[in-house]
């Protein structure tokens, strides 16, 4: 949810400062890699609107952040958000129909089903810890999640939450998580994935 805000504390040389939000709350820290504008320096008493967030460390930061009066960069990115939605839910359902036509068996649509589900909730929750200062969960417990089968509901999360979706590093790491499950679950289409998938669920 976006808030409006006011640079009250610039370090020119150092390309970071605080905006102290017009409701009244705590200064958060923004970087200037987090102005939507480009070669944009920022000024002391400048009118900003920003996404609250967190940093590694859970501390209160900006994201996301554009001149009062600018267009919104969430409008831009609206259309992007409902095609990652829509890109995890055609997969679910075309698994699902691919598991009922017999090429794999059901277990493996359910299992992708449940742990995304899961996947979800878990994101769910670390967004809401993050929002009241709570014990968040680890980043490598949400991209193990995704590895396991659950990066369709993990997609689904990032934009429906709008959490974890403008980490840069984090969304590296998860769309190698993404690449190496699809790998694996289209090796399960092979001769030796399929005898495998037989062994295991005799």
């Amino acid at each position: 949810m976006r808030t409006t805000g006011k640079i009250t504390h610039w370090n020119v040389e150092k390309g970071y400062g605080f905006i102290t939000p017009s409701t009244g709350a705590k200064q958060v820290f923004v970087h200037i890699r987090a102005f939507n504008k480009a070669g944009y320096t920022p000024v002391i008493n400048q009118m900003v609107n920003f996404v609250p967030s967190t940093d590694k460390q859970g501390r209160p930061c900006a994201t996301r952040v554009a001149l009062a009066g600018e267009e919104s960069p969430d409008r831009y990115k609206r259309n992007d958000r409902n095609l990652y939605i829509w890109a995890a839910v055609i997969f679910l359902v075309l698994l699902g129909a691919v598991s009922w036509g017999g090429s794999l068996p059901l277990p493996v649509w359910l299992l992708y089903l449940g742990v995304s589900l899961v996947t979800f909730l878990v994101y769910w929750m670390d967004k809401s810890a993050a929002q009241s200062n709570r014990s968040r969960t680890p980043e490598k417990t949400l991209q193990l999640l995704a590895l396991l089968g659950g990066w369709p509901g993990a997609m689904i999360a990032q934009q429906a939450l709008r959490h974890k979706s403008s980490k840069q590093e984090f969304r590296a790491v998860f769309w190698l998580t993404v690449i190496i499950n699809c790998a694996a679950l289209g090796w399960l289409f092979t001769q030796s994935g399929q005898e495998l998938l037989r062994s295991v669920l005799a």
